[in-house]
């Protein structure tokens, strides 16, 4: 049995590679192909932009893909959202696709752009907002550097954004958010009810999404005296309690825990003022609830 997967081409790919690197499952390809291989027998890959990718998972033609919540939205596809995944090209956030102007221009909202021209690539989904509105608009395709195009040829834009810089960059201000949506994987409902890939697929969810999880994370160990060990245990965040065994050295006790990475630059200081010794910081590759 293998699983027939999509994978997105485009700004996601490397960054999902990666992803699957880091939970073990090496991808291999060549730059002109679109059929990839890999260390996992069970996967049979290709590579697609994200927007089809739905398409063709309600279909049947894929059992199963990851793309975006907004390409599933814009195709109305009646799949099965297995899990969210919280990455993309930039950060860990997630993307808003949000209703931008010039920013010299009057508009102050959505009702202001009746009768407007908005250019996008999520042209089913800005033509459902502005319906259900109320508000008729002309909504156009855009094939790309949407940001560049007001006002000279559009009079606003649909847009998706991370941190907003491009927008701010090109002269445009946000008037309304759209949707938000992050990276997802989907499945086929007839896959999903097969029970060898609904196990591929599950497991494929709690390895990327502990990979994830794991990159918020350290290890931290270190040893300590007995004497000091309430000291220690009180300045140490943890997902759980701290493990602590015994050293070989009478009186001396190891201690290992978990903790966000946010933390560490306060809590080592603190546990070096507190008594312990030998602190080991180190990186941690998965966490598995």
């Amino acid at each position: 049995m293998k699983l027939s997967l999509g994978l997105p081409k485009g700004s996601l790919e490397s960054p999902t590679i990666e992803l699957f690197r880091k939970t073990g499952i090496h991808i291999r390809k060549s730059e002109r192909s679109y059929y990839p291989s890999c260390d996992d027998s069970e996967l049979d890959l290709i590579l697609m932009r994200p927007q089809e990718i739905p398409r063709y998972v309600e279909q049947g033609i894929l059992d199963a893909g990851i793309t975006g919540q907004d390409w599933t939205e814009e195709n109305l596809a009646d799949v099965i959202e297995v899990t969210e995944l919280h990455y993309s090209k930039a950060t860990r956030q997630k993307c808003r696709w949000v209703l931008a102007v010039p920013e010299d221009s009057n508009f102050k909202n959505a009702q202001d752009l009746n009768g407007k021209r908005i250019a996008t690539e999520l042209v089913k989904t800005t033509a459902r907002f502005f319906k259900k509105k109320n508000i008729p608009v002309n909504v156009e395709f855009s094939w790309g550097a949407t940001e560049v195009k007001p006002p000279r040829l559009v009079d606003a834009i649909v847009d998706i954004t991370e941190t907003g810089s491009s927008l701010r960059a090109n002269r445009l201000r946000i008037i309304d958010t759209i949707m938000e949506t992050c990276t997802v994987i989907i499945a086929n409902k007839k896959a999903w009810k097969d029970e060898n890939k609904k196990r591929k697929l599950s497991n494929l969810k709690l390895l990327l999404q502990g990979t994830l999880d794991a990159e918020e994370y350290v290890g931290l160990k270190c040893n300590v005296k007995e004497s000091d060990i309430d000291n220690i245990i009180n300045v140490l965040p943890s997902l759980h309690n701290p493990t602590i065994s015994h050293l070989y050295d009478k009186g001396w006790l190891a201690v290992e825990t978990i903790l966000p990475f946010n933390q560490v630059k306060h809590v080592i200081p603190r546990l070096k003022h507190n008594g312990a010794s030998g602190i080991v910081e180190y990186p941690v590759s998965k966490i598995i609830p």
